[in-house]
């Protein structure tokens, strides 16, 4: 194989874990906030005791 042929599979391979990793921030981000309205809890943000 070639240089540039190598470069494209390993841009691919990049390409195609970025798109995993963002999947899985994106259902990680959705299950957390479910949990988060379940208990009926703030958001992170609001922890302020007065």
């Amino acid at each position: 194989m070639d240089r540039k042929t190598l470069k494209n599979r390993s841009e691919k391979a990049e390409d195609s874990r970025e798109a995993r990793l963002k999947a899985a921030l994106k259902a990680n981000l959705q299950r957390r906030k479910a949990q988060a309205k379940a208990r009926g809890a703030k958001p992170a943000g609001d922890n302020k005791e007065s």
